[in-house]
């Protein structure tokens, strides 16, 4: 990711909540997460490009689990502190985060996207190995097969990747997660424009 697509989401801001339509999937997974946290007692997540803090840290704020986010981009977490208050907000690279300690999960609702697929890899196993506890990993995708794809959202320029279902379970698997869900949602991301969006649930083995 880096500086540029931080500055990207500093140019997009608040209009990035507005432009969604439908977030009632990521909603659930953030329901879902709850769940399996609550016999646990006192849970801390990390919320991997948190943006503008909406809907998934006000989510697990108020459910009282600990929550650290970490963007790259600064007006996102501004709007984080203001809109989602209480949780940890980190101005920094996506991956760069081996010395935030251990979590109890990890949550990456359409952040990893955003890195080359050069870069996910590595990622997914650091992060792997600073899971305790349930060892619980979301993310959410778009559903697609490219890598560092130019595209413009909200008019703003930027460059995402997308893998196809069977290849991001093979990616989760060699990083040391175990699939418990994966789904594929059609929801309208921005107005007009629909999107197949693929959520996952994993557990690290």
């Amino acid at each position: 990711m880096g500086v540029e697509q931080g500055a990207a989401f500093d140019q997009i801001g608040r209009r990035y909540d507005e432009s969604f339509v439908e977030r009632d999937a990521q909603l659930a997974e953030g329901a879902w997460l709850i769940g399996q946290l609550a016999e646990l007692g006192p849970a801390r997540v990390l919320d991997l490009g948190c943006g503008s803090g909406l809907p998934t840290a006000k989510q697990l704020l108020d459910a009282g689990i600990e929550v650290v986010g970490v963007d790259e981009s600064a007006v996102m977490l501004e709007l984080a502190e203001e809109q989602a208050p209480g949780g940890r907000y980190l101005h920094r690279d996506l991956r760069e985060v081996a010395d935030l300690g251990e979590f109890d999960a990890v949550v990456a609702f359409f952040s990893l996207l955003m890195l080359s697929k050069a870069d996910i890899p590595p990622l997914l196993r650091q992060l792997r190995d600073q899971l305790r506890g349930a060892r619980l990993l979301q993310v959410a995708m778009v559903l697609g097969d490219f890598d560092e794809f130019p595209i413009s959202f909200l008019g703003v320029p930027t460059q995402v990747c997308a893998y196809p279902p069977d290849e991001l379970r093979q990616v989760l698997a060699e990083a040391g997660f175990e699939i418990v869900e994966l789904r594929e949602v059609a929801a309208e991301a921005e107005p007009n424009r629909i999107e197949v969006q693929i959520f996952v649930r994993a557990r690290a083995v």
